[in-house]
Parts: C-alpha cells; structure tokens; sequence
C-alpha cells in the first residue's frame, strides 16, 4: 500500500505547527497507524521529537540543499513501511531565498513538487474573519499548489470560532478543527530551539497530552483523508555524502546532537557502522573506528565538563594520529583550543586546531552556504561541493594558523571568503553539511 502525504504549514515561524504535528503524530500512533514525521529545511531539532513520537526516524528534506536523487531516496525512505508521513515545514509556507525557482529551499517547493497537499495552521489570535483572507491567499498565492484544509489556532472562545470558520469556509476551505488557546503549552527554548528531546524528562506525558487534545480537536478521518499518495518508489539509493570509513565514531550527547538522520541513514545504507561514544561522560572515539565526526550541540552549555574530560581528549588526540577527525559548529568549537562561555571563563579545549571561540561575544549567524573543499579531506576531494547552512552565536574571537578547510559563499552565491580549519587528519568549521553537490554550481 502506497504511502500517503500532508504538510503541516503556517504563514509564519511561531504560529504553532511543531505542536500540531507532534499532536498528529502522536495521535495516529496511538489509532495504530504507522505513521512517521519529517521535517523541510535545515532544522535539526524537531526531526528527534518526531522520532520520539513516532518511534521511527525523521528526515530533512530540502528543496535548496538536496539534489534531486537525494530527495526522492529520502522520501522513498520514508514510505518504506509506512502508512502515512506528515511533513513539518519550517518558516512560513513560501519563506526560502529569492532563487531559483521551485528550488529556494522553501516548504513550498517540496509540496508543489511531490504533490503534496498542505494542511494550513492559521494562529487567529487577535483576528476574526480576517482569517478568511489569509487562508485564501495561501491557498491560491501559487498555482499548483494545494491547500487542503485549514486548522484554527489560538482560538480564543466559542464566537471566536465561529467567526474565523465561517471565514475560512466562505473561502472555499475546509476548517478540520481547531485548538483553543492553552497557556500551559509552552514548548521550551534557548538560543538555537526547542530545548531538544533528548532533555524533556516528561517528553512521554507532554505527548500524550498532545495525542488527546488533538483527538478531542480535529477530524482525523476528514485529514487523513486530505493526504495524497507519494509518488512511487524510485527503489534507487542516494547518499547525501559518502561515509567516510567503514567505521565511524559518532559523538552522540547533549552536547553534541545537531546530527542529520539522512546523513547517518546514508552511512548506514552504503554499509558503515557509526560507533556512538559520549565526551559528557568523558568517553573517547573507538580507536578502532576509521574517522571520527563531532556534530553541532550545546559545548557552550557543558564547557566545564568538556574541559574537563581528560579521557575523551587524550583518546581524541590519539585518535587523530592515525585517522581523520571532523567537528560541525559546536564539534569545531571543541576541536579549537579553547571555549569562552557566557560569563566570560575561558575553557581549555582539544587543542587539535588553534582557534578560540566565544559565547560571551554573542553574534547570530544564520543562513544557507555553499563550501568547496580548498585540500582533500574528510568531505571530500578538493573541489568537491557542498551545500548545508550555519547556525550559531559563538564566533570566533582568536582565528589561529590552521589553513582554512573551505571557501564559503551565502544562499545567494555571494563569497563570505575562507572558513574552517585544517591541521594534519583534523579538520572542521561552523558549516553544517546537508548533501554533497553532484555538479559544478555556478557562484
């Protein structure tokens, strides 16, 4: 039986929609559906709440950063005994950079492309029937496009509700439920997110509150019903970077969790085996693993303990003298020699590049990026390119002698000059990898 597909989507970041798609999920889990999650664009927080709620694996998928292949692999994947996946978007439906067309990175671009219908989350907090206007703009702004349906959000009484259905409907849109406003439904957040999964103590009973409340809301036969078979399957694999050993250390805490599932999938897939090791607990990579890869997370938060951890950095270094080692933004920072944190304490770091990072000197870095390998490396042969993103508010305060890794260059082709370090088998930057490019892009 063929999957089938909806997006849950909003005009705009905060408009609720990781809580109406953790409640689906965690709904149709429990009606006995196989259903599983997936995420666009580059977040690498939400997918883990969708495992939790799911119990099976949660993808990114990027109209921008994915080529082509590695898209239809990923959403093959995910109807792989599946019944029915429901895609979080990210931002706002249409939000991604200004070009290419249908390839911007925007939540937009995968629906349209895979006929996918979307379900539109509306907040209609401190509006009625203007919520009629919104919904029809979203549902005809791009043609070829489907807009579903339409669940109310933030619904403030029972006029409230009608108001803003009758809008909607008048429209020529289904409303398939609504959530009133519930102060106590607060996700927590820091400076990159959600707080992530793994950290909630009481994440069991924050989904099955969620199941209920979604139960008792929507018409889940009516949503189930707006989805759309995916397209079949390709049965044609696709790995978003080559592994990079047969074996490989995987740094796996909560201070190192920004780890892409389709890249490990990939890894998997090729016949790799990623080998967990946690430096919180003051563990080191396996030495008999082929490369070692430290992804993004929280250092800053666990400076101290990171500091130290005498036996994750002493196996560390010894490790780096036979194979490679690579660290992604928070892994960069702890590969560098050292980690100021928000109140200004220096922190002794692995010392296997020379820079040094600052959360103290707080500076937002956001966006999509292009590398090209400047030496052979861990990511690949020089040349090689790829696409990903950064997200961080450490910088670097003190830059070192290590030759830069990559030439960097923004979403729009514009050079932001060299980035990363490299020194012998270590190498690493702020640049999270999403996919390997397969050809030369003009920049």
């Amino acid at each position: 039986m063929t999957a089938r597909a909806i997006m849950i989507a909003a005009p705009r970041s905060g408009g609720g929609k990781t809580t109406v798609t953790l409640g689906l999920l965690a709904a149709f889990k429990a009606m006995r559906v196989r259903v599983r999650g997936a995420k666009t664009g580059p977040d690498y927080i939400d997918p883990a709440f969708h495992e939790a709620a799911t119990g099976r694996s949660s993808f990114n998928l990027d109209s921008w950063a994915m080529p082509q292949p590695l898209l239809n692999s990923l959403l093959d994947h995910s109807a792989h005994e599946t019944d029915f996946v429901i895609i979080e978007s990210a931002m706002g439906l249409f939000d991604g950079l200004m070009a290419p067309d249908k390839a911007r990175g925007a939540p937009a671009d995968i629906a349209e492309q895979f006929g996918i219908p979307v379900v539109l989350v509306l907040d209609v907090s401190g509006q009625g029937q203007s919520a009629g206007a919104v919904a029809h703009g979203f549902a005809t702004f791009r043609p070829g496009l489907k807009v579903a349906g339409v669940i109310l959000n933030q619904v403030a009484s029972a006029r409230h509700l009608a108001m803003a259905e009758s809008a909607v409907t008048s429209a020529g849109l289904k409303v398939l439920g609504a959530f009133m406003r519930d102060p106590t439904l607060v996700l927590p957040e820091r400076h990159l997110g959600l707080v992530q999964a793994r950290e909630h103590h009481d994440l069991a009973a924050l989904l099955g509150h969620l199941a209920t409340r979604t139960q008792a809301a929507l018409n889940l036969d009516d949503l189930y019903a707006t989805a759309a078979p995916l397209p079949p399957h390709t049965q044609q694999q696709h790995f978003a970077l080559p592994p990079p050993g047969q074996r490989i250390a995987v740094a796996d805490d909560a201070a190192f969790s920004f780890f892409y599932g389709h890249l490990g999938q990939g890894w998997r897939d090729a016949g790799a085996e990623l080998v967990p090791f946690s430096p919180l607990a003051d563990e080191g990579p396996d030495q008999s693993c082929d490369a070692c890869w430290l992804p993004g997370g929280y250092p800053e938060l666990y400076a101290g303990t990171l500091s130290a951890a005498s036996t994750f950095q002493d196996q560390l270094s010894q490790f780096a003298h036979h194979s490679p080692v690579h660290g992604e933004c928070g892994g960069f920072m702890v590969l560098g020699r050292a980690l100021e944190d928000s109140q200004g304490k220096i922190h002794a770091m692995a010392g296997l590049l020379n820079h040094v990072t600052s959360f103290a000197k707080r500076k937002m870095t956001l966006g999509y990026r292009e590398t090209i390998v400047r030496s052979p490396c861990i990511l690949g042969e020089v040349g090689t390119r790829l696409r990903g993103h950064e997200f961080h508010y450490a910088q670097v305060i003190e830059p070192g002698q290590d030759a830069p890794l990559v030439d960097l260059f923004d979403g729009a082709g514009n050079s932001l000059g060299p980035a990363g370090g490299q020194r012998g088998r270590v190498s690493g930057s702020y640049f999270h990898v999403m996919a390997q490019q397969e050809h030369s892009n003009d920049i």
